[in-house]
């Protein structure tokens, strides 16, 4: 049975802001902080709004649909490499996270609960990062499988998963392994625990109004050490991913770009390939920058234990994200980097 914890934005303590960014823009110069860095604290929704919208977005609901679905919230775990064009199923997430795993290389975490689409892929093997990234909002993660201490932790971790052999998944033969597995998530939610309850807001959601003016960013680099980066541009409505791997029409209708500077460490095994497998700790305190409408707002990010939810704050106090679809970024702290450009 899913923990039904309604989080509030009331609960948010506020931290003090780490030592400010010096970022280079993307194919430019250094970017100076503009003098509203710091914004006055934001009004938050009161606690009699929470139940009317969907947790992992913020956005009310319309019309008859019902913010407390019977079925948990799925985590899709999907390739983000050349391998894996076209992805399927990332147009229909409410939320995406972007973690790093082995050869600097990038997976996906998408969120699915104000809809579940039929077909999702290519999906891919667990990490032990995905305990931090999942618990908040008691999800039930949907995978290939993962590596048998991997396996291991989640288990402890007691977060439900359904893998290949599952009712569901099917091999794509027009596709190459292990590239081609699939899966069919209205199927796999008809598996899934019964739970009417709605889930925790995965952030604490707020109103375009209350979103500080920050300084301009239109164009932002996220380098995960080397590997891979992930770059993304504002069009004067959302953020475009230009190295996406989503089928065309397909993509992620992000509103915002979150980024969360994490620490990352040794899961304690290899790949098969011999390459050590990364742990993002998604737990503690870092620098947090939030885009949205093409501006930059910098702060600090807290999450106090793997299952509890992320806060945000600013030195003039709690900080909310606008309703809408987010995609966060972890961007390793030590050998990570993060660019901007004001056009």
């Amino acid at each position: 049975m899913r923990r039904a914890r309604l989080t509030t934005a009331s609960t948010l303590t506020a931290l003090a802001v780490a030592a400010s960014l010096v970022l280079a823009g993307c194919g430019g110069g250094e970017e100076k902080p503009s003098g509203d860095e710091t914004p006055a604290s934001q009004q938050v929704e009161g606690a009699d709004e929470v139940a009317s919208t969907w947790p992992l977005t913020g956005l009310a609901a319309s019309g008859d649909e019902d913010v407390e679905q019977d079925h948990p919230v799925l985590v899709a775990k999907m390739d983000n490499t050349y391998s894996s064009a076209p992805q399927i199923g990332l147009g229909s997430a409410d939320l995406v996270v972007e973690e790093l795993v082995e050869g600097g290389l990038t997976r996906l975490a998408a969120f699915y609960y104000s809809q579940v689409p039929d077909l999702v892929g290519p999906v891919r093997s667990m990490r032990a990062s995905d305990i931090g990234i999942v618990s908040p909002v008691d999800a039930t993660v949907v995978t290939s499988g993962a590596a048998a201490v991997t396996i291991g932790r989640i288990k402890k971790a007691g977060i439900p998963f359904f893998q290949e052999g599952s009712k569901g998944f099917e091999r794509d033969s027009s596709r190459s392994a292990p590239y081609n597995l699939f899966a069919h998530l209205s199927e796999v939610a008809t598996e899934a625990e019964t739970d009417a309850a709605r889930p925790s807001d995965y952030l604490p959601w707020g109103s375009e109004e209350d979103f500080p003016k920050g300084q301009p960013a239109k164009k932002i680099a996220a380098v995960f050490g080397g590997g891979h980066t992930t770059n993304w541009t504002y069009d004067g409505t959302s953020y475009v991913n230009e190295n996406s791997y989503a089928a065309d029409g397909d993509e992620f209708p992000a509103d915002t770009i979150l980024v969360l500077r994490v620490e990352v460490g040794d899961a304690g095994y290899r790949d098969p390939a011999g390459n050590p497998v990364p742990e993002t700790k998604l737990e503690g305190k870092g620098e947090a920058m939030i885009f949205h409408g093409g501006r930059l707002v910098r702060g600090t990010w807290q999450k106090t234990g793997l299952d509890s939810p992320i806060t945000l704050s600013t030195k003039a106090g709690k900080l909310t994200v606008p309703a809408g679809h987010t995609w966060i970024e972890l961007v390793p702290a030590a050998n990570g980097n993060v660019t901007f450009a004001k056009k």
